[in-house]
């Protein structure tokens, strides 16, 4: 699970910026959200879902870019040589910044141990990478690294690294990886690294996804149908938000392929199942209906992430969603969050751009549970969580207090009127 997740000079944040997912020690006005939004791993309290708003072009969306960049470049840098290219991006609005590298830090729990990943990339080469743990109460460098050069390694409890070394017979300079690939990803390539294969995995499986246009997300969860049990549940879930759904199928469908002399390929195509009535309401038949054909946006969003909610919930797994309200109805979304919310889940996180307001209730989250993003006059981006405010109280409406702009983090329409008066006058 994600304790917290750091990250600075990236796209439009230029100051280091947290994304916490650690419990603050408060009391919520309902008592059952203090158990029921925490799962307490080794003592510390994580929280199972996180919302974050703030107006449009204010960076919510660059919150998720950053830490979908961080997994990319942990998953790729060692199969591509172009990955920094293509996820480092800087702050550009200042001198200051505009050569400096991006940073990246990841704090997360895997059975029992504390781990502390993160690195310093700028397009060309890593600047600085570095891997703690902590077994118990005491953290423990396992490697530190300064641009090619490895400035500590720890022996006992991180011996893959020092193995690693002696069987590339690292030359003078201690060239041991390629300059823009990381340590971390080189090592489990290689074959010879147990812990760091592992870590490897454990970042990889955290999911993040567009609620907009997600790449591929349709034919991900069309594959999934072939998994044991998962028809099901895809079907239960679509079910839960009452779309008309109680039943879902695969066809295959002929498809010519022109460039292979005409020859008749295969495709799957997701169907659902509609019954047909005459004139007296008798049913007649059922009838088979492409789904991504007649049915709504809002339904093919549903049955899109229907499998990645479903395995962050079944398999223990974080789950970030980019506008994760668009073209869903607010009792939706709130039902997803409450999912997460339950008290039979005990792992899995939902982490959420957003901006509906409906959930910004003290009866479903805990005001630790409710992030911010504002754009500050030079066009920085400052993240920000609701239980910093001092003064707020449970029995607020969060949902009224932000609209009125007591915690910020909205847009300024006040020249909407002016705007209007120069069409009138156009007009005239």
């Amino acid at each position: 699970m994600i304790e917290e997740f750091s990250f600075e000079n990236f796209n439009s944040f230029k100051e280091l910026n947290t994304l916490n997912m650690t419990a603050a020690k408060i009391k919520s006005r309902y008592s059952r959200l203090d158990t029921d939004n925490v799962t307490v791993v080794n003592d510390v309290s994580l929280l199972k879902s996180k919302g974050i708003y703030g107006a449009n072009a204010s960076g919510k969306s660059n919150v998720v870019k950053a830490l979908g960049c961080f997994i990319k470049i942990v998953q790729f840098s060692v199969k591509d040589d172009q990955t920094l290219k293509k996820y480092v991006t800087p702050f550009f609005l200042s001198t200051e910044t505009v050569n400096k590298p991006v940073f990246f830090q990841l704090i997360f729990r895997h059975e029992g141990v504390r781990y502390r990943y993160g690195f310093e990339a700028d397009r060309e080469q890593i600047q600085g990478e570095w891997l703690y743990s902590t077994p118990g109460k005491r953290e423990q460098p396992l490697f530190v690294r300064d641009k090619g050069s490895l400035t500590k390694i720890n022996k006992i409890h991180f011996p893959e690294g020092e193995t690693f070394m002696k069987l590339t017979n690292n030359d003078e300079e201690n060239s041991i990886f390629r300059k823009n690939s990381l340590f971390l990803t080189s090592l489990a390539a290689f074959g010879v690294g147990k812990v760091s294969k592992m870590l490897v995995n454990q970042i990889s499986r955290i999911l993040v996804i567009d609620g907009l246009k997600q790449r591929g997300a349709f034919e991900h969860t069309t594959a999934a149908l072939e998994l044991p049990g998962m028809k099901h549940l895809v079907v239960e879930f679509l079910k839960m938000a009452d779309l008309g759904i109680s039943e879902l199928d695969t066809i295959d469908y002929p498809l010519e392929n022109v460039a292979d002399n005409n020859k008749m390929d295969k495709v799957k195509i997701v169907v659902t199942k509609k019954d047909v009535y005459d004139v007296n309401l008798k049913k007649i038949t059922t009838v088979p209906f492409p789904l991504d054909v007649y049915e709504s946006e809002g339904t093919n969003k549903m049955y899109e992430i229907s499998t990645y909610i479903i395995n962050a919930l079944r398999q223990g797994r974080t789950l970030v969603i980019d506008e994760f309200d668009a073209r869903f109805h607010p009792l939706i979304t709130q039902k997803i969050v409450e999912m997460f919310n339950s008290p039979g889940n005990k792992e899995g996180q939902l982490i959420f751009v957003t901006h509906d307001t409906n959930l910004l209730s003290a009866d479903l989250l805990r005001r630790d549970q409710i992030d911010f993003v504002e754009k500050d006059a030079f066009g920085a981006s400052h993240l920000y969580t609701l239980v910093q405010f001092k003064g707020i109280r449970d029995t607020d409406s969060f949902e009224n207090n932000y609209i009125k702009g007591k915690y910020g983090a909205i847009p300024y329409v006040g020249g909407m009127n002016k705007l209007f008066s120069h069409f009138k006058d156009a007009e005239a």
